[in-house]
Protein backbone atom coordinates (compact mmCIF):
# COMPACT_ATOMS: atom_id res chain seq x y z
CA UNK A 1 0.00 0.00 0.00
CA UNK A 2 1.34 3.45 -0.92
CA UNK A 3 2.05 6.24 1.59
CA UNK A 4 -0.59 8.50 0.01
CA UNK A 5 -3.36 6.36 1.47
CA UNK A 6 -4.30 6.36 5.16
CA UNK A 7 -6.51 3.59 6.51
CA UNK A 8 -8.31 3.81 9.86
CA UNK A 9 -9.49 0.36 10.99
CA UNK A 10 -11.53 0.12 14.21
CA UNK A 11 -11.25 -3.39 15.69
CA UNK A 12 -13.30 -2.64 18.81
CA UNK A 13 -15.05 0.14 20.71
CA UNK A 14 -17.55 1.20 18.03
CA UNK A 15 -21.19 0.37 18.67
CA UNK A 16 -20.27 -0.81 22.19
CA UNK A 17 -18.82 0.31 25.50
CA UNK A 18 -15.39 -1.31 25.96
CA UNK A 19 -12.75 -3.36 24.11
CA UNK A 20 -11.39 -0.23 22.47
CA UNK A 21 -8.85 -1.03 19.76
CA UNK A 22 -7.98 0.85 16.59
CA UNK A 23 -5.41 0.19 13.85
CA UNK A 24 -3.98 3.00 11.69
CA UNK A 25 -2.22 1.91 8.51
CA UNK A 26 -0.17 3.91 6.04
CA UNK A 27 2.05 2.18 3.48
CA UNK A 28 3.67 -0.85 5.11
CA UNK A 29 3.29 0.45 8.68
CA UNK A 30 0.54 -0.14 11.24
CA UNK A 31 0.18 1.53 14.64
CA UNK A 32 -2.41 0.25 17.12
CA UNK A 33 -4.12 2.64 19.54
CA UNK A 34 -5.26 0.83 22.72
CA UNK A 35 -6.26 -2.80 23.12
CA UNK A 36 -8.90 -3.23 25.78
CA UNK A 37 -11.49 -5.67 27.03
CA UNK A 38 -15.14 -5.50 28.00
CA UNK A 39 -17.05 -7.43 30.61
CA UNK A 40 -19.65 -9.92 29.41
CA UNK A 41 -23.37 -9.29 29.16
CA UNK A 42 -25.74 -11.58 31.04
CA UNK A 43 -26.40 -13.81 28.01
CA UNK A 44 -22.68 -14.69 27.73
CA UNK A 45 -23.03 -17.47 30.28
CA UNK A 46 -19.81 -18.39 32.06
CA UNK A 47 -17.65 -15.97 30.04
CA UNK A 48 -15.04 -14.03 32.05
CA UNK A 49 -14.11 -11.22 29.65
CA UNK A 50 -14.54 -10.27 25.99
CA UNK A 51 -11.59 -9.07 23.89
CA UNK A 52 -11.39 -7.78 20.31
CA UNK A 53 -10.74 -10.13 17.41
CA UNK A 54 -7.26 -9.06 16.28
CA UNK A 55 -6.98 -11.50 13.35
CA UNK A 56 -6.16 -8.55 11.09
CA UNK A 57 -3.17 -7.60 13.25
CA UNK A 58 -1.97 -11.21 13.54
CA UNK A 59 -2.25 -11.67 9.75
CA UNK A 60 -0.22 -8.46 9.24
CA UNK A 61 2.06 -8.82 12.28
CA UNK A 62 5.15 -7.98 10.20
CA UNK A 63 3.67 -4.50 9.56
CA UNK A 64 2.69 -3.68 13.15
CA UNK A 65 5.23 -1.20 14.53
CA UNK A 66 3.81 -0.51 18.00
CA UNK A 67 0.85 -0.31 20.34
CA UNK A 68 0.27 3.15 21.85
CA UNK A 69 -1.90 3.48 24.96
CA UNK A 70 -4.03 6.45 25.95
CA UNK A 71 -4.56 5.48 29.63
CA UNK A 72 -4.69 2.59 32.06
CA UNK A 73 -8.37 1.59 32.21
CA UNK A 74 -9.24 -2.06 31.53
CA UNK A 75 -11.26 -1.18 28.43
CA UNK A 76 -8.05 0.23 26.90
CA UNK A 77 -5.27 -2.10 28.13
CA UNK A 78 -7.05 -5.25 29.35
CA UNK A 79 -6.70 -7.35 26.18
CA UNK A 80 -2.92 -6.94 25.89
CA UNK A 81 -2.07 -10.04 28.00
CA UNK A 82 -3.95 -12.07 25.36
CA UNK A 83 -2.71 -10.14 22.31
CA UNK A 84 0.98 -9.45 23.00
CA UNK A 85 2.02 -13.14 22.83
CA UNK A 86 0.73 -13.06 19.23
CA UNK A 87 2.27 -9.70 18.22
CA UNK A 88 5.02 -8.75 20.68
CA UNK A 89 5.77 -5.21 19.52
CA UNK A 90 6.87 -2.15 21.55
CA UNK A 91 4.11 -0.74 23.77
CA UNK A 92 4.22 3.01 24.50
CA UNK A 93 2.37 4.57 27.42
CA UNK A 94 2.74 6.91 30.35
CA UNK A 95 4.30 5.69 33.58
CA UNK A 96 1.10 4.81 35.43
CA UNK A 97 -0.48 3.19 32.37
CA UNK A 98 2.50 0.89 31.88
CA UNK A 99 2.73 0.24 35.64
CA UNK A 100 -0.85 -1.08 35.61
CA UNK A 101 -0.18 -3.06 32.42
CA UNK A 102 2.97 -4.58 33.92
CA UNK A 103 0.92 -5.82 36.88
CA UNK A 104 -1.61 -7.43 34.53
CA UNK A 105 1.12 -9.10 32.47
CA UNK A 106 2.81 -10.52 35.59
CA UNK A 107 -0.53 -11.95 36.71
CA UNK A 108 -1.50 -13.49 33.36
CA UNK A 109 1.89 -14.23 31.78
CA UNK A 110 4.56 -14.72 34.45
CA UNK A 111 7.98 -14.58 32.82
CA UNK A 112 6.73 -12.97 29.60
CA UNK A 113 9.07 -10.23 28.36
CA UNK A 114 7.10 -7.32 26.94
CA UNK A 115 8.82 -4.28 25.40
CA UNK A 116 7.24 -1.50 27.49
CA UNK A 117 8.46 2.04 26.77
CA UNK A 118 7.53 4.94 29.06
CA UNK A 119 6.62 8.30 27.50
CA UNK A 120 5.64 11.70 28.91
CA UNK A 121 3.15 14.24 27.54
CA UNK A 122 4.64 16.16 24.58
CA UNK A 123 7.03 13.24 23.80
CA UNK A 124 7.20 12.13 20.15
CA UNK A 125 8.20 8.60 19.10
CA UNK A 126 8.84 7.24 15.62
CA UNK A 127 6.93 4.13 14.53
CA UNK A 128 7.72 3.37 10.90
CA UNK A 129 6.47 6.26 8.76
CA UNK A 130 4.44 7.59 11.72
CA UNK A 131 5.48 10.05 14.40
CA UNK A 132 3.28 9.57 17.46
CA UNK A 133 2.90 12.51 19.86
CA UNK A 134 1.37 12.23 23.34
CA UNK A 135 -0.80 15.11 24.62
CA UNK A 136 -2.07 15.41 28.19
CA UNK A 137 -5.83 15.20 28.76
CA UNK A 138 -7.99 15.01 31.89
CA UNK A 139 -9.83 11.79 32.74
CA UNK A 140 -10.80 9.79 35.83
CA UNK A 141 -7.32 8.24 35.99
CA UNK A 142 -3.99 10.12 36.08
CA UNK A 143 -1.56 10.12 33.16
CA UNK A 144 -4.23 10.01 30.44
CA UNK A 145 -3.16 11.25 27.01
CA UNK A 146 -4.50 11.86 23.56
CA UNK A 147 -2.31 10.70 20.67
CA UNK A 148 -1.53 12.77 17.61
CA UNK A 149 -0.28 10.47 14.86
CA UNK A 150 1.69 12.49 12.30
CA UNK A 151 1.35 10.70 8.94
CA UNK A 152 2.55 11.53 5.41
CA UNK A 153 -1.00 12.79 4.68
CA UNK A 154 -1.51 14.85 7.83
CA UNK A 155 -2.24 14.57 11.53
CA UNK A 156 -4.67 11.99 12.91
CA UNK A 157 -5.72 13.02 16.43
CA UNK A 158 -7.20 10.38 18.74
CA UNK A 159 -8.53 11.97 21.94
CA UNK A 160 -8.67 8.76 23.98
CA UNK A 161 -11.08 9.10 26.91
CA UNK A 162 -11.12 12.69 28.13
CA UNK A 163 -13.10 15.42 29.85
CA UNK A 164 -12.46 19.14 30.22
CA UNK A 165 -11.90 19.56 33.96
CA UNK A 166 -10.65 23.00 34.98
CA UNK A 167 -10.04 21.86 38.58
CA UNK A 168 -8.57 18.34 38.25
CA UNK A 169 -7.66 16.49 41.44
CA UNK A 170 -3.99 16.17 40.44
CA UNK A 171 -3.77 19.74 39.08
CA UNK A 172 -2.75 18.50 35.61
CA UNK A 173 -4.86 20.41 33.08
CA UNK A 174 -5.67 19.25 29.56
CA UNK A 175 -3.07 20.65 27.13
CA UNK A 176 -5.34 23.18 25.37
CA UNK A 177 -2.33 24.98 23.96
CA UNK A 178 -0.98 21.99 22.04
CA UNK A 179 -4.43 20.96 20.79
CA UNK A 180 -5.00 24.49 19.51
CA UNK A 181 -1.57 24.50 17.84
CA UNK A 182 -2.44 21.29 15.99
CA UNK A 183 -5.78 22.79 15.00
CA UNK A 184 -4.06 25.91 13.70
CA UNK A 185 -1.75 23.82 11.50
CA UNK A 186 -4.59 21.55 10.42
CA UNK A 187 -5.82 18.22 11.78
CA UNK A 188 -6.64 15.76 9.01
CA UNK A 189 -8.82 13.37 11.07
CA UNK A 190 -10.25 13.70 14.57
CA UNK A 191 -11.34 10.57 16.44
CA UNK A 192 -13.19 11.63 19.58
CA UNK A 193 -14.75 9.99 22.66
CA UNK A 194 -18.54 9.59 22.23
CA UNK A 195 -19.54 8.07 25.59
CA UNK A 196 -21.54 11.10 26.77
CA UNK A 197 -22.54 12.46 23.35
CA UNK A 198 -26.23 12.21 24.31
CA UNK A 199 -25.82 14.49 27.34
CA UNK A 200 -26.04 18.28 26.92
CA UNK A 201 -23.87 20.74 28.82
CA UNK A 202 -20.61 20.00 30.61
CA UNK A 203 -19.35 17.14 32.77
CA UNK A 204 -18.88 18.23 36.40
CA UNK A 205 -15.40 18.39 37.89
CA UNK A 206 -14.13 15.39 39.83
CA UNK A 207 -13.76 17.71 42.84
CA UNK A 208 -17.58 17.72 43.16
CA UNK A 209 -17.34 14.11 44.35
CA UNK A 210 -14.78 15.13 46.97
CA UNK A 211 -17.21 17.73 48.34
CA UNK A 212 -19.97 15.09 48.54
CA UNK A 213 -17.59 12.69 50.31
CA UNK A 214 -16.85 15.46 52.82
CA UNK A 215 -20.56 15.90 53.64
CA UNK A 216 -21.07 12.15 54.06
CA UNK A 217 -18.00 11.69 56.29
CA UNK A 218 -19.01 14.67 58.42
CA UNK A 219 -22.48 13.29 59.16
CA UNK A 220 -21.84 9.51 59.35
CA UNK A 221 -21.39 7.85 62.75
CA UNK A 222 -20.66 4.28 61.60
CA UNK A 223 -18.30 2.66 59.12
CA UNK A 224 -18.11 4.09 55.61
CA UNK A 225 -17.56 1.68 52.71
CA UNK A 226 -16.82 3.19 49.30
CA UNK A 227 -17.13 1.08 46.15
CA UNK A 228 -15.66 2.46 42.95
CA UNK A 229 -13.60 1.35 39.97
CA UNK A 230 -10.18 0.33 41.25
CA UNK A 231 -8.49 2.33 38.49
CA UNK A 232 -10.37 5.57 39.34
CA UNK A 233 -7.34 6.78 41.25
CA UNK A 234 -8.55 10.39 41.54
CA UNK A 235 -11.65 9.15 43.39
CA UNK A 236 -9.59 6.83 45.59
CA UNK A 237 -7.27 9.75 46.41
CA UNK A 238 -10.14 12.00 47.43
CA UNK A 239 -11.68 9.29 49.61
CA UNK A 240 -8.36 8.74 51.42
CA UNK A 241 -7.79 12.46 52.02
CA UNK A 242 -11.35 12.98 53.33
CA UNK A 243 -10.97 9.95 55.62
CA UNK A 244 -7.73 11.42 56.98
CA UNK A 245 -9.44 14.78 57.55
CA UNK A 246 -12.07 13.11 59.74
CA UNK A 247 -9.65 10.87 61.64
CA UNK A 248 -10.56 7.57 59.98
CA UNK A 249 -8.23 4.72 59.11
CA UNK A 250 -8.57 3.23 55.60
CA UNK A 251 -8.60 -0.46 54.69
CA UNK A 252 -8.78 -1.92 51.19
CA UNK A 253 -10.92 -4.91 50.12
CA UNK A 254 -10.88 -6.60 46.72
CA UNK A 255 -7.84 -7.89 44.85
CA UNK A 256 -7.90 -5.39 42.00
CA UNK A 257 -8.30 -2.45 44.43
CA UNK A 258 -5.33 -3.70 46.48
CA UNK A 259 -3.19 -4.08 43.34
CA UNK A 260 -4.03 -0.65 41.90
CA UNK A 261 -3.56 1.18 45.22
CA UNK A 262 -0.15 -0.45 45.67
CA UNK A 263 1.02 0.31 42.11
CA UNK A 264 -0.29 3.91 42.14
CA UNK A 265 1.36 4.57 45.52
CA UNK A 266 4.70 3.05 44.46
CA UNK A 267 4.75 5.21 41.33
CA UNK A 268 3.83 8.38 43.21
CA UNK A 269 0.32 8.87 41.82
CA UNK A 270 -1.44 8.23 45.13
CA UNK A 271 -0.55 10.17 48.28
CA UNK A 272 -1.10 8.20 51.49
CA UNK A 273 -0.90 10.19 54.75
CA UNK A 274 1.37 8.58 57.34
CA UNK A 275 -0.26 5.68 59.18
CA UNK A 276 -3.64 5.95 57.48
CA UNK A 277 -3.70 2.48 55.85
CA UNK A 278 -4.58 -0.57 57.94
CA UNK A 279 -5.37 -4.22 57.20
CA UNK A 280 -9.02 -5.36 57.20
CA UNK A 281 -8.45 -7.42 60.36
CA UNK A 282 -7.27 -4.32 62.25
CA UNK A 283 -10.14 -2.25 60.81
CA UNK A 284 -12.61 -4.75 62.31
CA UNK A 285 -11.13 -4.13 65.76
CA UNK A 286 -11.31 -0.32 65.57
CA UNK A 287 -14.34 1.76 66.66
CA UNK A 288 -16.68 1.95 63.68
CA UNK A 289 -16.62 5.75 63.46
CA UNK A 290 -12.85 5.53 62.85
CA UNK A 291 -13.02 3.26 59.80
CA UNK A 292 -13.38 3.76 56.05
CA UNK A 293 -13.08 0.91 53.55
CA UNK A 294 -12.31 1.10 49.84
CA UNK A 295 -13.64 -1.79 47.80
CA UNK A 296 -14.47 -3.07 44.33
CA UNK A 297 -17.91 -4.10 43.08
CA UNK A 298 -19.47 -0.85 41.89
CA UNK A 299 -20.86 -2.75 38.86
CA UNK A 300 -22.40 -5.59 40.89
CA UNK A 301 -19.88 -8.11 39.53
CA UNK A 302 -20.81 -11.50 41.04
CA UNK A 303 -17.38 -12.28 42.52
CA UNK A 304 -16.48 -8.74 43.63
CA UNK A 305 -15.93 -7.82 47.28
CA UNK A 306 -19.05 -5.61 47.63
CA UNK A 307 -21.36 -8.22 46.07
CA UNK A 308 -20.01 -10.86 48.42
CA UNK A 309 -20.46 -8.48 51.40
CA UNK A 310 -24.07 -7.89 50.31
CA UNK A 311 -24.78 -11.64 50.19
CA UNK A 312 -22.97 -12.30 53.48
CA UNK A 313 -20.27 -14.31 51.73
CA UNK A 314 -17.25 -12.07 52.53
CA UNK A 315 -15.54 -13.60 55.57
CA UNK A 316 -13.29 -10.66 56.36
CA UNK A 317 -16.08 -8.10 56.69
CA UNK A 318 -19.77 -8.27 57.57
CA UNK A 319 -22.27 -5.53 56.74
CA UNK A 320 -24.20 -4.42 59.84
CA UNK A 321 -26.86 -1.78 60.60
CA UNK A 322 -25.25 1.67 60.82
CA UNK A 323 -22.82 1.12 57.92
CA UNK A 324 -22.89 3.69 55.14
CA UNK A 325 -22.20 2.28 51.67
CA UNK A 326 -21.24 4.67 48.86
CA UNK A 327 -21.46 3.20 45.35
CA UNK A 328 -19.42 5.83 43.52
CA UNK A 329 -20.03 4.82 39.91
CA UNK A 330 -22.82 4.68 37.36
CA UNK A 331 -23.81 1.23 36.04
CA UNK A 332 -22.32 0.36 32.67
CA UNK A 333 -25.18 -0.37 30.23
CA UNK A 334 -26.28 -3.95 30.90
CA UNK A 335 -25.20 -3.95 34.57
CA UNK A 336 -28.23 -2.09 35.95
CA UNK A 337 -29.95 -5.22 37.31
CA UNK A 338 -26.79 -6.49 38.98
CA UNK A 339 -26.22 -3.17 40.74
CA UNK A 340 -29.89 -2.87 41.79
CA UNK A 341 -29.76 -6.37 43.29
CA UNK A 342 -26.66 -5.51 45.35
CA UNK A 343 -28.22 -2.24 46.56
CA UNK A 344 -31.35 -4.12 47.69
CA UNK A 345 -29.31 -6.74 49.54
CA UNK A 346 -27.27 -4.04 51.32
CA UNK A 347 -30.44 -2.26 52.44
CA UNK A 348 -31.79 -5.58 53.77
CA UNK A 349 -28.68 -5.86 55.96
CA UNK A 350 -29.50 -2.50 57.53
CA UNK A 351 -26.94 -0.35 55.73
CA UNK A 352 -27.56 3.13 54.36
CA UNK A 353 -26.71 2.98 50.64
CA UNK A 354 -25.87 6.07 48.61
CA UNK A 355 -25.72 5.61 44.86
CA UNK A 356 -25.73 7.77 41.74
CA UNK A 357 -29.52 8.01 41.47
CA UNK A 358 -29.92 9.58 44.94
CA UNK A 359 -26.66 11.45 45.57
CA UNK A 360 -23.89 13.30 43.69
CA UNK A 361 -21.30 10.65 44.50
CA UNK A 362 -20.25 10.07 40.89
CA UNK A 363 -19.24 12.25 37.99
CA UNK A 364 -18.32 10.96 34.58
CA UNK A 365 -14.81 10.88 33.20
CA UNK A 366 -16.14 11.59 29.71
CA UNK A 367 -17.10 14.82 27.91
CA UNK A 368 -20.67 16.04 27.42
CA UNK A 369 -21.85 17.88 24.30
CA UNK A 370 -20.33 21.32 24.99
CA UNK A 371 -16.90 19.77 25.65
CA UNK A 372 -17.17 17.69 22.47
CA UNK A 373 -17.96 20.86 20.53
CA UNK A 374 -14.95 22.60 22.09
CA UNK A 375 -12.65 19.72 21.05
CA UNK A 376 -13.92 19.91 17.46
CA UNK A 377 -13.60 23.71 17.35
CA UNK A 378 -10.12 23.62 18.91
CA UNK A 379 -8.74 21.08 16.45
CA UNK A 380 -10.80 22.02 13.35
CA UNK A 381 -10.46 18.64 11.63
CA UNK A 382 -11.09 18.01 7.95
CA UNK A 383 -12.56 14.54 8.64
CA UNK A 384 -14.35 13.35 11.75
CA UNK A 385 -14.83 9.83 13.11
CA UNK A 386 -16.69 9.38 16.44
CA UNK A 387 -15.32 6.48 18.53
CA UNK A 388 -15.86 4.89 21.96
CA UNK A 389 -19.60 4.45 22.31
CA UNK A 390 -22.74 2.58 21.41
CA UNK A 391 -24.16 3.25 17.95
CA UNK A 392 -26.70 5.87 19.07
CA UNK A 393 -23.87 7.79 20.78
CA UNK A 394 -21.77 7.75 17.60
CA UNK A 395 -24.77 9.03 15.60
CA UNK A 396 -25.37 11.88 18.07
CA UNK A 397 -21.68 12.84 18.08
CA UNK A 398 -21.62 12.86 14.27
CA UNK A 399 -24.68 15.14 14.29
CA UNK A 400 -22.81 17.56 16.60
CA UNK A 401 -19.90 17.68 14.15
CA UNK A 402 -22.23 18.47 11.26
CA UNK A 403 -23.93 21.19 13.33
CA UNK A 404 -20.49 22.79 13.75
CA UNK A 405 -20.07 22.97 9.97
CA UNK A 406 -18.21 19.80 8.98
CA UNK A 407 -19.42 18.62 5.55
CA UNK A 408 -21.64 15.51 5.93
CA UNK A 409 -19.46 13.59 3.45
CA UNK A 410 -16.45 14.12 5.77
CA UNK A 411 -18.15 12.64 8.84
CA UNK A 412 -17.90 8.84 9.12
CA UNK A 413 -19.96 6.71 11.49
CA UNK A 414 -18.17 3.39 11.19
CA UNK A 415 -18.61 -0.09 12.60
CA UNK A 416 -15.96 -2.44 13.95
CA UNK A 417 -13.99 -3.88 11.03
CA UNK A 418 -15.05 -1.17 8.57
CA UNK A 419 -12.08 0.54 6.86
CA UNK A 420 -12.17 4.33 6.57
CA UNK A 421 -9.70 5.31 3.84
CA UNK A 422 -8.33 8.84 3.43
CA UNK A 423 -6.46 9.91 0.28
CA UNK A 424 -5.60 13.34 -1.17
CA UNK A 425 -8.80 13.01 -3.23
CA UNK A 426 -11.10 12.48 -0.23
CA UNK A 427 -12.37 9.96 2.29
CA UNK A 428 -14.53 6.86 1.84
CA UNK A 429 -15.43 3.48 3.26
CA UNK A 430 -13.15 0.92 1.65
CA UNK A 431 -14.31 -2.54 2.64
CA UNK A 432 -13.99 -4.54 5.83
CA UNK A 433 -11.53 -6.64 7.79
CA UNK A 434 -12.30 -9.41 10.27
CA UNK A 435 -13.46 -7.89 13.55
CA UNK A 436 -15.71 -8.98 16.36
CA UNK A 437 -15.43 -10.45 19.80
CA UNK A 438 -13.31 -13.23 21.22
CA UNK A 439 -14.66 -14.81 24.40
CA UNK A 440 -12.33 -15.67 27.26
CA UNK A 441 -13.48 -18.44 29.61
CA UNK A 442 -10.90 -19.46 32.20
CA UNK A 443 -7.72 -20.37 30.32
CA UNK A 444 -9.61 -20.78 27.03
CA UNK A 445 -9.33 -17.87 24.63
CA UNK A 446 -11.73 -18.05 21.70
CA UNK A 447 -12.66 -21.70 22.21
CA UNK A 448 -16.18 -20.79 23.33
CA UNK A 449 -18.26 -19.79 20.30
CA UNK A 450 -21.91 -19.42 19.39
CA UNK A 451 -22.61 -23.17 19.45
CA UNK A 452 -21.21 -23.59 22.99
CA UNK A 453 -23.11 -20.51 24.16
CA UNK A 454 -26.30 -21.84 22.60
CA UNK A 455 -25.81 -25.13 24.47
CA UNK A 456 -25.18 -23.28 27.74
CA UNK A 457 -28.32 -21.22 27.21
CA UNK A 458 -30.37 -24.35 26.50
CA UNK A 459 -28.94 -26.05 29.59
CA UNK A 460 -29.75 -22.97 31.69
CA UNK A 461 -33.30 -22.68 30.36
CA UNK A 462 -34.47 -26.30 29.99
CA UNK A 463 -31.79 -28.58 31.50
CA UNK A 464 -30.49 -31.87 30.15
CA UNK A 465 -31.84 -35.42 29.84
CA UNK A 466 -29.26 -38.21 29.49
CA UNK A 467 -30.31 -41.65 28.22
CA UNK A 468 -27.83 -44.51 28.78
CA UNK A 469 -28.31 -47.88 27.08
CA UNK A 470 -26.05 -50.89 26.45
CA UNK A 471 -26.51 -52.76 23.15
CA UNK A 472 -25.15 -56.01 21.73
CA UNK A 473 -22.77 -54.81 19.01
CA UNK A 474 -23.73 -57.59 16.58
CA UNK A 475 -27.51 -57.90 17.01
CA UNK A 476 -28.43 -54.47 18.34
CA UNK A 477 -30.44 -56.07 21.18
CA UNK A 478 -30.70 -54.16 24.47
CA UNK A 479 -28.39 -55.69 27.08
CA UNK A 480 -28.94 -53.12 29.86
CA UNK A 481 -31.07 -50.02 30.30
CA UNK A 482 -32.29 -47.70 29.16
CA UNK A 483 -31.47 -45.59 32.22
CA UNK A 484 -32.55 -41.95 32.32
CA UNK A 485 -30.73 -39.14 34.16
CA UNK A 486 -32.27 -35.66 34.44
CA UNK A 487 -30.44 -32.48 35.49
CA UNK A 488 -32.23 -29.13 35.48
CA UNK A 489 -35.22 -30.61 33.56
CA UNK A 490 -37.43 -32.49 36.02
CA UNK A 491 -36.84 -34.07 39.41
CA UNK A 492 -36.86 -37.78 38.56
CA UNK A 493 -38.55 -38.98 41.77
CA UNK A 494 -41.47 -36.62 41.18
CA UNK A 495 -41.81 -37.49 37.48
CA UNK A 496 -41.65 -41.29 37.50
CA UNK A 497 -44.53 -41.68 35.02
CA UNK A 498 -42.78 -39.39 32.53
CA UNK A 499 -39.48 -41.26 32.99
CA UNK A 500 -41.19 -44.60 32.30
CA UNK A 501 -42.72 -43.09 29.17
CA UNK A 502 -39.27 -41.92 28.07
CA UNK A 503 -37.82 -45.43 28.58
CA UNK A 504 -40.66 -47.00 26.63
CA UNK A 505 -40.16 -44.56 23.78
CA UNK A 506 -36.43 -45.36 23.67
CA UNK A 507 -37.20 -49.10 23.46
CA UNK A 508 -39.62 -48.47 20.57
CA UNK A 509 -36.94 -46.55 18.67
CA UNK A 510 -34.31 -49.23 19.31
CA UNK A 511 -36.65 -52.03 18.17
CA UNK A 512 -37.44 -50.09 15.02
CA UNK A 513 -33.73 -49.65 14.25
CA UNK A 514 -33.10 -53.40 14.76
CA UNK A 515 -35.96 -54.27 12.40
CA UNK A 516 -34.53 -51.98 9.73
CA UNK A 517 -31.00 -53.25 10.48
CA UNK A 518 -29.97 -49.60 11.08
CA UNK A 519 -27.27 -50.35 13.62
CA UNK A 520 -25.09 -47.26 12.99
CA UNK A 521 -24.80 -45.62 16.42
CA UNK A 522 -25.01 -42.11 14.96
CA UNK A 523 -28.34 -43.04 13.34
CA UNK A 524 -29.69 -44.59 16.55
CA UNK A 525 -28.68 -41.53 18.62
CA UNK A 526 -30.30 -39.17 16.11
CA UNK A 527 -33.58 -41.09 16.13
CA UNK A 528 -33.64 -41.32 19.93
CA UNK A 529 -33.02 -37.58 20.20
CA UNK A 530 -35.75 -36.76 17.68
CA UNK A 531 -38.39 -39.06 19.21
CA UNK A 532 -37.73 -37.93 22.77
CA UNK A 533 -37.70 -34.28 21.72
CA UNK A 534 -41.25 -34.64 20.33
CA UNK A 535 -42.48 -36.60 23.35
CA UNK A 536 -41.05 -34.23 25.96
CA UNK A 537 -42.34 -31.12 24.20
CA UNK A 538 -45.84 -32.63 24.01
CA UNK A 539 -45.77 -33.53 27.73
CA UNK A 540 -43.94 -30.52 29.21
CA UNK A 541 -43.66 -27.77 26.55
CA UNK A 542 -39.92 -27.75 27.28
CA UNK A 543 -36.96 -28.56 25.08
CA UNK A 544 -34.17 -30.00 27.24
CA UNK A 545 -30.85 -30.98 25.72
CA UNK A 546 -31.13 -34.73 25.02
CA UNK A 547 -27.89 -36.68 25.24
CA UNK A 548 -28.12 -40.38 24.25
CA UNK A 549 -25.14 -42.50 25.38
CA UNK A 550 -24.86 -45.94 23.73
CA UNK A 551 -22.36 -48.55 24.93
CA UNK A 552 -21.51 -51.64 22.92
CA UNK A 553 -20.99 -55.00 24.62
Amino acid sequence: MRNNKLQIIPLGGLGEIGKNCLAVRCGSDIVVVDCGLMFPEEELLGIDVVIPDVSYLVDHRQLVRSVVLTHGHEDHIGALPYVLPQINVPVYGTRLTLGLLEGKLEEHLPGFKADLRVVKPRDIVECGCFKVEFIRVSHSIPDAVAVAIHTPLGVLLHTGDFKIDHTPVDGELIDFHRLAQLGERGVLVLLSDSTNAEHPGYTMSERVVGETFDEIFRSSQGRIIIATFASNIHRVQQAILVAHRYGRKVAVAGRSMVNVVNIAHQLGYLQLPEGIMVELEEANRLPRHQVAILTTGSQGEPMSALTRMASGDFKQLEIIPGDTIIISAVPIPGNEKLVARVVDQLFKRGAMVLYEAVSAIHVSGHPCQEELKLMINLTRPRYFLPVHGEYRMLIRHAALARELGLPPENVFVAENGQIVEITPKGGRFAGRVTAGRVLVDGLGVGDVGNIVLRDRKQLAQDGILIVVVALNQETGQVVAGPDVISRGFVYVREAEALMEEVKAQVRVVLDRCVERKSLEWATIKSEVREALGRLLYERTRRRPMILPIIMGV
